[in-house]
């Protein structure tokens, strides 16, 4: 019993559980943070799930024993639900839709949060009980916490699994006021949020501001680019983590605070990393809606007479003349699913004597490390795969450079100063290679709605088609070349 009177099965290793428990609770904290050191590259990063989800397994398994939750019929129901569920998405969904999957795994963090508050808000104040005494005051904050975090990001997850989905338009939804009404709502869920504080037995309180923040998630993800995605997503898991350390607080259970702690600081870091990769500020990137694509009025200057078109023939002459390519793979290779096709070719020009090498953008695709898991499905040696600052110093040195669904990261107007949406933006500079080939449908602006002068210089060739398409014809004219 607590100082107010009330039981409280929800209470961790805080409310003085045995040493054992604590000892349980700091090996899965010790196995979370190898888990996430494991995450930090690709050869390690099985091993690191691994230790992450062993780590997990430990804390449930422990917080159950010591919680005495020993109903086994609904402890295995539940184990085996959620394994049929995590069996089906891992055999269904392909690698190229894991973006989606993985922003909707955000939001069933952030709902999970929602819903283990509110019932703890329930069983403790749901009977009338008034006046908040100290325990009580860090559990109705904490709750507050959960609710506002959670419904945020359950929803707005919901948005983003939306536009990267197809299901709600990618390009920014904008509208007159539109800071003014996301700030009034949330001053509105603080508002609420104030009122369950000071009287906590009032749990419709709770659920009205949940409904707040849940609007107020829709609103601040909808008016964001799909090509923003990779922020959000990682954004988004930042949030989930910080939900998940707020319920921490409202069960009193030191590794769930530790686990959301690190989600939440290990999400806003990469969240910092992607911002820097596009040199835009995380405001810029919530607020400031980037990516309504509007046609340059220059576009006809820029390519007009300019653009020379090309055919997997000719470029499988050139390939065969090269002694080092190096491939570009954007978020076009992902919907074309052209992988296989990139892989064939590596593996074509390799058994040549040819060097390839693949130079990934740090926003390509719609989630970080997009292009990454894509090679990695199709056994592309991770050796490989360099990031932009390791491969751009080689770009002088490299015969062929061939971009395959790409076009903001390689645009050179990024080099200018101001003038444009991605000035000062880090490029891959294939603009410096002796051949560029493109391989696009069209000469369509990317994200940022502005032309790309690359399709129009003197050492580019433009290779119009589907990518795996193109990919599949440019792989066979070379096997015959």
């Amino acid at each position: 019993m607590n100082p107010g009177g009330y039981a409280v099965t929800v209470a961790g290793p805080a409310g003085g559980a045995a040493v054992w428990v604590d000892a349980a609770y700091l090996l899965s904290a010790v196995l979370f943070i190898a888990g996430l050191k494991g995450l930090s590259h690709p050869r390690s990063a099985v091993r690191g799930n691994l230790l992450g989800a062993l780590g997990m397994l430990l804390a449930i398994v422990v917080t159950l024993v010591d919680q005495q939750v020993m109903d086994w019929i609904w402890i295995v129901a539940g184990v085996a639900a959620g394994s049929v569920v995590g069996a089906v998405l891992a055999l269904t969904i392909k690698m190229t839709a894991m973006p989606q999957l993985v922003g909707l795994f955000n939001g069933f963090g952030g709902a999970a949060s929602i819903l283990v508050a509110g019932a703890v808000l329930i069983q403790i104040f749901g009977v009338g009980l008034g006046g908040a005494e100290t325990g009580e005051l860090q559990i109705t904050i904490a709750t507050v916490a959960s609710g506002l975090v959670g419904a945020v990001t359950f929803f707005g997850s919901l948005i983003a699994f939306g536009k990267l989905q197809g299901i709600v338009t990618e390009k920014p939804v904008r509208y007159p006021g539109e800071q003014i009404v996301k700030i009034l709502l949330l001053a509105a869920a603080l508002f609420v949020g104030v009122l369950i504080v000071l009287d906590p037995s009032q749990v419709s309180y709770y659920w009205i501001l949940v409904a707040i923040a849940s609007v107020l998630g829709i609103f601040l993800v909808i008016p964001i680019g799909g090509a923003d995605m990779p922020i959000v997503i990682a954004l988004l898991n930042s949030y989930s983590g910080i939900a998940a350390a707020a319920t921490g607080f409202v069960l009193s259970n030191t590794i769930l605070v530790i686990a959301g702690s690190l989600v939440g600081a290990s999400g806003i870091i990469l969240t910092q990393i992607m911002c820097r990769a596009m040199n835009r500020s995380l405001a810029n990137v919530l607020f400031g809606g980037v990516g309504a694509v509007i046609e340059d009025a220059s576009q006809g200057d820029v390519y007009a007479g300019k653009v020379t078109s090309t055919s997997a023939e000719e470029v499988a002459m050139i390939l065969k003349s090269a002694q080092r390519v190096v491939l570009v793979p954007g978020y076009g290779m992902a919907v074309a699913r052209a992988q296989t096709a990139v892989r064939q070719l590596t593996e074509a020009l390799e058994r040549d004597g040819i060097e390839v090498e693949f130079g990934i953008h740090p926003v390509a695709g719609r989630m970080p490390g997009h292009m990454n898991v894509l090679l990695a499905e199709e056994n592309i040696s991770y050796d490989k795969l360099r990031e932009m600052d390791q491969i751009n110093p080689t770009f002088a040195n490299t015969d062929v450079a061939i971009v395959l669904g790409a076009n903001d990261v390689v645009n050179p107007v990024a080099r200018e100063a101001s003038g444009s949406p991605i000035a000062g933006m880090p490029i891959l500079d294939v603009d410096k290679a002796r051949t560029v080939v493109i391989i696009k449908r069209s000469l369509s602006p990317g994200f940022a709605g502005i032309a790309n002068p690359l399709f129009a210089a003197d050492n580019t060739l433009m290779f119009f088609g589907d990518g795996k398409v193109a990919m599949d014809q440019l792989v066979a004219a070379y096997r015959d070349a």
